[in-house]
């Protein structure tokens, strides 16, 4: 919930400063967390309390990270930019928890956490060598009437409803299923842990394939179809690795949709993410990607909630369901509203104003109701 009032104070403060105070703050928990198990003081207790801090504090990070970046290039080098962002983190989705066993092996755990919070120290550096104007921002009343404007504001937008909405369903519903991925591997396909390694290397092959096309690409004329289509598709290979692998129990067909998975997922997720970018008004920007960040953090949440459906019928029921609720959200909102339909010709004309420096009606009117 704090992710909404980091929205706000994107939106207020320097967005530069705001992210070297929440960095140096991550550092100083990691160090903190370095030294407590250096001295083998690591509690249950203080191990919750740090989550929960961390949590916080990435909680103001996060939409300042998202509303500041766009600074820094150009408008019509955001699909390039969202995609190239989420390369570096499916990259390190692969690559960074097999570099940490290494330290951890040769090292010890406490080296790992030391190194981590130099790389937070790291980015406090980098961010304090850019220079780049500062934008001026109007003070208004209260956090609190700041962040109604922020709702109000996507509430009568109603594609930036759909395309948060999407980010909500895809966390809460279709991510569920990481977590339960032990019960895949150990209980329905009977692979162990060395069978679940794969699975979710594969998943992240076809996220970083994903990436990397679209990163390829700059610009794409059709991020509308990328958008419903790939909700869609992942959805429904959701719902067949759930039941296949219930059924049927072929460990190489889920192999294969686990890649479908991670392809599909991942292109309709950025597409998402710089479409949001390309359309938000500044005088918005932290607001709306608090909203959005809040939605792509529910994901823990989504997985308790599939635990426990689990628990009613099945594991493989569960996951199927929370692919069903991908894409009946998908279908349904661009059914019945025609902003929605219409999303690819909205962004291609969006993406014509920008090449010719025409103003953006999004923003302007964001803008005015600001």
């Amino acid at each position: 919930m704090l992710n909404l009032f980091g929205g706000v104070f994107a939106d207020k403060v320097d967005q530069r400063r705001l992210i070297m105070v929440t960095q140096s703050l991550n550092a100083c928990l990691i160090l903190l967390l370095a030294v407590l198990t250096q001295a083998d003081l690591v509690r249950v207790w203080n191990l919750v309390s740090m989550a929960f801090l961390v949590g916080a504090v990435n909680a103001f990070y996060e939409p300042a990270r998202h509303a500041f970046y766009p600074r820094l290039i150009d408008r019509q080098a955001m699909t390039s930019a969202v995609a190239l962002n989420s390369a570096v983190w499916q990259s390190n989705r692969i690559v960074a928890p097999a570099v940490a066993g290494l330290i951890i092996a040769w090292f010890g755990t406490a080296v790992s956490f030391y190194l981590a919070g130099l790389g937070s120290l790291t980015m406090v550096a980098v961010i304090y060598g850019l220079r780049i104007p500062r934008t001026l921002r109007e003070v208004r009343a209260t956090p609190a009437q700041d962040l109604l404007d922020g709702l109000n504001f996507i509430r009568k937008n109603p594609l930036f409803s759909f395309l948060i909405g999407m980010t909500f369903f895809n966390s809460f519903f279709g991510l569920a299923y990481i977590t339960l991925m032990p019960v895949f591997a150990v209980d329905i396909l009977k692979v162990g842990a060395e069978g679940q390694g794969l699975l979710m290397s594969v998943g992240g092959v076809g996220a970083l394939l994903a990436t990397v096309w679209l990163s390829s690409r700059g610009s794409t004329e059709h991020k509308g179809l990328l958008i419903i289509g790939g909700a869609v598709t992942f959805g429904l290979s959701l719902i067949a690795f759930a039941l296949t692998s219930e059924y049927i129990g072929s460990y190489t067909l889920a192999v294969v949709l686990m890649f479908a998975m991670g392809l599909f997922n991942s292109a309709y997720n950025i597409s998402l993410q710089s479409s949001l970018q390309l359309m938000v008004p500044d005088s918005m920007r932290g607001r709306v990607m608090g909203f959005y960040t809040m939605t792509y953090s529910i994901s823990p949440l989504g997985a308790m909630q599939a635990g426990a459906l689990a628990n009613v019928v099945t594991t493989a029921i569960a996951v199927a369901i929370g692919g069903v609720a991908v894409v009946a959200f998908a279908v349904g909102p661009g059914l019945i509203n025609s902003k929605v339909r219409n999303l690819g010709a909205t962004l291609r004309r969006l993406e014509t104003e920008l090449a010719t420096g025409a103003p953006n009606q999004l923003q302007a009117s964001g803008t005015a109701r600001d």
